[in-house]
């Protein structure tokens, strides 16, 4: 028997309720604009692509000092001018300039495993691989391979915390 008001319910529910007799029309959806295909990244070992380095990596938490520590602040550089924070990315670097990417319409990167890190002069460098690619605003892609070589100064005395990390002391790109 208690099962025999749900159909009731139902029914009492549904009085005084309009019923739609035909379907709202769609609304005309606008075309897509045409946009050009966006850059593919570059093969490895193609000639603008990275080494197919198949070293393992250590999935270890890696320092702020260490070499992995240096290619993290390219990787974070580059992801930076990717989403237009050319300011923030300015301060990874040690000349503190943003580049200038106004005659991009799409700008990527890919960065590579560091070198090993080398000493010199009370510093330290070590070099990493990146390869630049993307399109210029009149539409002609780009792709430019290099490194980026990052310095940091040694824990002597009198060195400052900001000197003892990595920063972007150059970056040298070849064109295709």
């Amino acid at each position: 028997m208690r099962f025999a008001a749900a159909p009731l319910l139902l029914a009492l529910a549904a009085c005084g309720k309009p019923q739609a007799t035909t379907a709202p029309a769609p609304s005309p959806e606008p075309a897509p604009a045409v946009a050009p295909r966006s850059v593919e990244p570059p093969a490895p070992e193609s000639p603008d692509g990275l080494a197919d380095d198949r070293r393992s990596v250590a999935e270890a938490p890696f320092t702020a000092t260490s070499a992995q520590g240096a290619a993290n602040i390219v990787q974070t550089y580059y992801a930076l001018l990717e989403g237009g924070q050319g300011a923030e990315a300015a301060k990874l670097r040690a000349d503190g300039r943003p580049p200038d990417l106004s005659a991009y319409s799409e700008y990527h990167a890919q960065v590579g495993a560091p070198g090993e890190i080398e000493g010199a002069a009370g510093s330290l460098y070590v070099e990493v691989p990146v390869v630049i690619y993307g399109r210029l605003r009149q539409g002609a892609e780009v792709h430019e391979k290099g490194k980026a070589v990052l310095r940091r100064v040694n824990e002597v005395p009198g060195s400052t915390a900001a000197q003892r990390r990595w920063h972007i002391e150059r970056i040298e790109l070849e064109g295709r």
